[in-house]
């Protein structure tokens, strides 16, 4: 399945799709990108006049990335739209704030996948190379 099929196979649409590009995805692991543009209507009140992208957002983007993507690809012989995916846990340290109009690249390496679970490690990297934030995240296909 191809990065393009993958990012179709989502079951997110705009606003609330986090992924515009996989660079990378293999059966260890995801690297993705997504652009926070300006005119995203969380950003209206979060925080009034010195908006940031809110945390859990973050979250949704590396979840979205690092473990939607990666269980696609990991089942995509077996995957259909009946299929439910749903988060099941996460642990992540911020780091940094994440601006209106950044990249960010996500990396994920999957720490394991059974029984239709998907534990991964991911990061958030900005358009400068920092570390945003960083954690776990676990997922079920069924």
């Amino acid at each position: 399945m191809s990065s393009s099929e993958i990012i179709a196979f989502l079951p997110y649409s705009k606003p609330f799709l986090f992924v515009d590009e996989l660079v990378a995805i293999n059966e260890n692991g995801v690297e993705g990108n997504y652009t926070f543009s300006d005119d995203l209507d969380f950003y209206k009140g979060h925080f009034i006049d010195n908006p940031i992208t809110p945390g859990v957002i973050l979250i949704e983007t590396m979840a979205q990335i690092g473990v939607v993507c990666l269980g696609i690809y990991l089942t995509n012989d077996t995957i259909s739209k009946n299929n439910l995916i749903a988060l099941t846990s996460s642990e992540i340290e911020f780091l940094k704030p994440v601006f209106p109009n950044e990249k960010v690249t996500v990396f994920s390496q999957k720490i394991y996948f059974r029984f239709g679970k998907l534990k991964c490690k991911v990061s958030m990297m900005n358009q400068n190379k920092e570390e945003v934030c960083r954690g776990f995240i676990s997922g079920m296909i069924k």
